[in-house]
């Protein structure tokens, strides 16, 4: 019995007063993917499934359809359709999804479709992590810190987005321990020309390595934001120097962007 079957089993007969509702027309939505890359393999490492409209529309345009009735639903319906997305483009390395933490009630119970789809789809659950940013507006640092737990226990990956940004912080660093954290692009901007930048950086890595935590540099558009990464040891980085999104399909990487 495969572990995606397993946990399948597991949770099946779970359940919440939240997970129900009968809205109708559901929000149409696809996805772009990006490229997370590895600069040790020179591969794509992982993608983010990035919401976008059926023809390709902004993902703002797709986001101000969501509302408290039907926000459940929408991110149901995105983990699902990111997998059954990339399984048809025979996407081989990882998947990251971005879930919204206030629309999981039970994460035993909202986990449900996303094991099916996986099983549906025949698409590992061990290459799906899930990511979310930390927010004072979003849900409670403990609820959410459950929710990591769970999906942990359950065989997903798990990633904070945004990290340096806002409310993302050490706190919720202290309670869990993600996989991974991709720091904020705001911190990564100019990062080679910028002393501040530099030791704050700097810090969070030394911070990381002694967690276990992997770091993704988000946002990296220029070579020397790369380079800056990568005489520090960070292999993982995601930006529009390797790649932009690509709709519907693994995104081509920039000829020259993996070659230090």
């Amino acid at each position: 019995m495969s572990v995606v079957t397993k946990g399948f089993q597991s949770i099946q007969n779970s359940g919440c007063v939240g997970c129900h509702s009968d809205i109708p027309n559901p929000i149409e939505l696809a996805f772009a993917f990006q490229p997370i890359v590895d600069l040790a393999s020179k591969t794509i490492f992982a993608c983010e499934a990035l919401v976008r409209g059926l023809n390709g529309e902004s993902a703002g345009s797709v986001l101000s359809q969501v509302s408290e009735t039907n926000r459940y639903q929408f991110d149901q319906r995105c983990r699902t359709t990111a997998i059954g997305q990339a399984a048809s483009i025979q996407m081989e390395s990882l998947l990251s999804i971005n879930f919204m933490p206030n629309a999981v009630y039970r994460p035993e119970a909202c986990i449900r479709s996303t094991f099916a789809a996986a099983e549906k789809y025949g698409f590992p659950i061990e290459r799906i992590i899930f990511e979310t940013v930390e927010g004072e507006n979003i849900v409670s640092r403990p609820h959410l810190v459950d929710i990591f737990k769970a999906y942990k226990e359950f065989g997903f990956q798990t990633a904070i987005d945004d990290f340096g940004a806002g409310y993302s912080g050490l706190t919720l660093l202290a309670d869990f321990q993600p996989d991974f954290i991709k720091l904020d692009m705001g911190l990564v901007r100019n990062i080679d020309t910028d002393a501040a930048r530099q030791i704050i950086a700097r810090g969070v890595l030394a911070m990381c390595e002694g967690l276990g935590i992997k770091v993704i540099a988000e946002g990296i558009e220029t070579r020397g934001e790369r380079d800056f990464f990568a005489a520090y040891g960070v292999t993982l980085m995601q930006g529009f120097f390797f790649a932009k999104p690509a709709f519907m399909a693994i995104p081509t990487l920039n000829v020259g962007s993996l070659d230090l």
